[in-house]
């Protein structure tokens, strides 16, 4: 597929980028420093800004679809779905937060007191995005939330789904941006949560 990627350098898109690269996509790696982007087969690295709606819908055009892997602190949700709204590109993959999952009925991660207070400001940012998505009917968009432990490690291939509660064994909760990557570019390449927010974790 010709895949537009927002944020191809930062930890989880460029895991993002690998993997789409490893499976023969052709990839538009739109960043604020292009000369960041690794060169691989098929990526084309592109300057972007995530404030520039029209530019931005410009950039995105003739895609089969656009994958959003930016800070939420960093970028505006309204303006990236307008962007994407006005690009016509209809399928929409968004690299999620954790803070919006439940951890038991009506109690998101955000809300428990264990929370980190450096990272609600973010969490609260997804939290947001997912709303405004889950409001959005003309776009076939998906949601992956990681686990609450979203680190650098290996790509194993050996991970579990789950829908809006917060996955976690004996170790606790936890994926890396490896095996995330594989799990967003599976249902890239094969959609199965559409117009869902979904999560990965071991």
């Amino acid at each position: 597929m010709n895949i537009a990627l927002i944020g191809a350098t930062g930890n989880a898109g460029s895991r993002i980028l690998a993997e789409l690269a490893r499976r023969g996509h052709r990839v538009t790696a739109i960043v604020r420093q292009p000369e960041r982007v690794p060169a691989l087969p098929g990526v084309t690295a592109v300057k972007g800004d995530v404030f520039d709606q029209d530019d931005l819908a410009a950039r995105l055009r003739d895609h089969d679809a656009v994958i959003s892997s930016v800070h939420f602190t960093a970028s505006d949700p309204r303006k990236l779905i307008a962007a994407v709204r006005a690009s016509g590109v209809k399928r929409y993959l968004v690299v999620g937060g954790a803070g919006s999952l439940e951890v038991a009925p009506g109690v998101k991660l955000i809300d428990t007191p264990e929370f980190p207070a450096q990272y609600k400001a973010e969490a609260a940012g997804g939290s947001a995005f997912l709303d405004l998505l889950r409001g959005v009917e003309d776009l076939d968009w998906t949601f992956l939330s990681p686990s609450a432990l979203f680190v650098a490690g290996e790509r194993t291939g050996k991970f579990r789904l789950g829908g809006d509660q917060l996955l976690a064994n004996a170790n606790g909760s936890s994926i890396s941006f490896e095996d995330y990557a594989i799990a967003l570019v599976d249902e890239l390449e094969r959609p199965v949560h559409s117009r869902k927010r979904f999560t990965v974790g071991y």
